[in-house]
């Protein structure tokens, strides 16, 4: 039975040194690179990968995510609602001293729930709640029809397709672009492979230092039948990693001479620098972006969305996203950090890498 190496690759300096140590590792008609399009990347990735592909002499298959079932699916229940009821946001109810008030029944008996309490499972009162303020309709209203099913209609760019499905940008608490646009592609393109009858390695530059979610991350699992998961980049630092790709006289993505911490897709998790660096060197983004906002805006049942949502009580949608839209934000990343004063004073970009690197 021949087992092939998926390689996934992004375009960032992880995945640049897994595939280089795949190749010294493997042989290489046992070696497959993917890369998932998500549609958000700045074009230097793309060139990038071209350049990497040259230079290894290697083919990286391209993978794409398509939503346009989904999006004609939310067409047709958007049309068709005609719910009635209305949601309301409720508060929680105490007795006159300040105990939880309990919940009760038609018939007005206590509503009681079982819960697990220091390992037991015990019987406790449901407290009562009360509505706050008057509600609003479940049902999509006459104007946000109109409104979404003048942009219901696929686009081709996984992104964007995505987010119009969604009805909303992915957040820092719903990252559900990482999940669709990436995870899930990587893994059918491998089950694929297993279905013909191959075993898969996945391989993954993945390191504990990146995230705490990643902290506890294994080297190598297996993760079902005929399908592992390696992880040769675990103990490795960044720097560990942009000094290994040098090493072994490998380009690097040219996004990292430009300030960038993170590369591949414009990201809702930039930070100032990474952003400020961006409305900088690729105006064009920011215009995009805010572009996508509109239309993502329309296709949501609220009325707005913004490409790096936060939390906000306020209910005027139209103050939201004025204060939080992505010119909004460029505005911000120009303002605190003094990033875009120092660069409207030069003629040419300043290497900014955090890794010693430069143009």
């Amino acid at each position: 039975m021949t087992t092939l190496h998926v390689v996934s690759v992004s375009g960032g300096k992880d995945s640049t040194a897994t595939l280089l140590l795949a190749l010294d590792k493997v042989p290489r008609n046992q070696i497959m690179a993917i890369f998932c399009d998500t549609g958000n990347e700045i074009p230097v990735t793309h060139a990038y990968l071209d350049i990497l592909e040259q230079h290894l002499g290697i083919t990286i298959h391209r993978l794409t995510a398509d939503f346009s079932t989904e999006i004609m699916t939310k067409r047709s229940f958007v049309a068709r609602d005609r719910r009635n009821r209305r949601e309301y946001r409720t508060a929680p109810v105490f007795d006159a001293h300040g105990q939880p008030a309990p919940k009760r029944d038609g018939r007005g008996r206590i509503v009681m729930r079982t819960v697990k309490r220091d390992g037991v499972m015990v019987q406790e009162p449901v407290q009562k709640t009360r509505k706050v303020g008057g509600g609003h309709r479940v049902r999509w209203s006459n104007k946000a029809k109109r409104r979404a099913l003048a942009v219901l209609h696929p686009t081709g760019n996984p992104f964007l397709d995505l987010c119009l499905w969604k009805g909303r940008f992915p957040s820092r608490m719903t990252q559900f672009c990482t999940e669709e646009l990436k995870r899930n592609m990587a893994v059918e393109f491998q089950l694929k492979l297993i279905d013909q009858g191959f075993s898969v390695v996945s391989w993954q530059g993945i390191r504990r230092g990146e995230s705490p979610n990643r902290r506890n991350a294994k080297k190598s699992e297996r993760i079902g039948p005929r399908l592992w998961t390696f992880r040769p980049l675990v103990d490795w630092t960044a720097q560990q990693t942009v000094d290994f790709v040098r090493r072994q006289a490998c380009p690097l993505n040219p996004l990292y001479s430009q300030g960038q911490s993170r590369v591949g897709c414009v990201c809702i998790n930039s930070g100032k620098m990474d952003l400020a660096q961006i409305a900088f060197r690729y105006p064009e983004e920011i215009a995009r972006l805010a572009e996508w906002e509109l239309q993502v805006s329309d296709a949501s049942k609220r009325g707005y969305s913004t490409f790096m949502c936060d939390s906000d009580s306020r209910t005027d949608g139209r103050a939201i996203f004025a204060d939080l839209n992505i010119h909004a934000r460029v505005r911000w990343a120009k303002g605190d950090n003094g990033t875009m004063d120092l660069f409207d004073q030069l003629d040419v970009p300043v290497c900014a890498s955090a890794y010693g690197l430069c143009e």
